[in-house]
């Protein structure tokens, strides 16, 4: 890749050489402007690839072979064709993502097809927290507050979704509304803004707990896009994503997928959900269809020996407004 690297180095601006060592050294610590480069291939390369191929490969992921594997941020004005000028586009390689893959391997605690069972009576519905209902821990079963209301016909304010925090199965802190198209959900992010997960108090917090804080660190970026949600990975650690749209309509227990760090995926697809109400699940009850769940660090499900999410020490409940 040096012959392609020198050469694209040569067709960039001063200015914007510097930005791509900040951007580099720091490892993409903060939303960094776009690095524009001209479009089309290096000269005198055979491999021809894209500059921003050649970056992302050169500086994130050396396997990485075509431009199709990856996915621009939100906040990147320099895509092909969004920054109003085909002649160049953005090739700073913090500004992508790439794309994540289910994965196919078998699952090293398959412990029944279809989910477990509940030990007890099935639960009872509710739309915030579908699986985490316990008849053992009445004092920490999720109520909504009273001045928050989460009844998508009682959302006024114009918030397309809200998030809550977890710790296994107790509520930390209040509800944060996003009225952005884009948030930022983080212990450690410097020079950034959203929801700060380091500011939300708790009594007690087990070492588990304290261990799975401490991998979050820049934690994700969820986006509202055209016809769906995504989540970028931006932590160091894998997060852990469930929807409704993630799973086949005939599918007998959720998705989770596996967002490796530097990874995204849509887990949310708007048309793919409509306007239908609870479904059933076999195994864990009833599902709200428009809720994402997210574990950080840690999986849950068939492969893992948390069977639920409520397992987890730390996760993130998004729940959305239907537009």
């Amino acid at each position: 890749l040096k012959p392609a690297a020198h050469a694209l180095f040569k067709k960039l601006k001063d200015e914007e050489l510097e930005l791509l060592v900040q951007v580099v050294e720091s490892r993409g610590a903060w939303e960094s402007s776009c690095v524009l480069a001209p479009w089309g291939d290096p000269r005198g390369v055979k491999q021809g690839l894209p500059p921003q191929v050649l970056l992302c490969r050169l500086f994130r992921w050396p396997d990485l072979h075509q431009s199709h594997e990856l996915k621009h941020f939100c906040y990147c004005a320099g895509g092909q064709g969004v920054c109003r000028d085909l002649a160049v586009l953005c090739c700073n390689p913090h500004h992508f993502s790439r794309l994540a893959v289910p994965e196919n391997l078998p699952p090293p605690f398959l412990k029944a097809s279809c989910g477990p069972s509940w030990p007890d009576e099935p639960q009872h519905p509710s739309t915030q927290l579908l699986d985490s209902l316990s008849q053992s821990c009445p004092d920490k079963l999720w109520s909504p507050l009273p001045d928050t209301g989460l009844s998508w016909s009682t959302i006024k304010d114009g918030c397309w979704c809200q998030l809550a925090y977890w710790e296994y199965r107790t509520r930390v802190g209040r509800l944060y509304a996003v009225h952005e198209a884009s948030v930022n959900v983080f212990c450690e992010l410097p020079w950034g803004s959203g929801f700060c997960l380091a500011q939300l108090p708790a009594a007690y917090r087990s070492c588990a707990v304290q261990r799975a804080r401490g991998k979050i660190g820049r934690g994700l970026l969820l986006s509202r896009e055209p016809g769906g949600v995504w989540a970028y990975n931006r932590s160091e650690h894998p997060i852990f994503v469930s929807s409704p749209t993630l799973s086949p309509p005939s599918a007998c227990r959720l998705t989770v997928l596996k967002v490796l760090p530097g990874y995204s995926a849509k887990v949310f697809d708007y048309e793919w959900a409509g306007d239908r109400g609870g479904w059933q699940l076999p195994g864990e009850g009833p599902c709200d269809p428009h809720s994402i769940r997210i574990s950080f660090a840690k999986g849950w499900g068939p492969c893992y020996s948390r069977q639920f999410i409520t397992s987890c020490p730390c996760w993130l409940e998004v729940l959305l407004n239907q537009p």
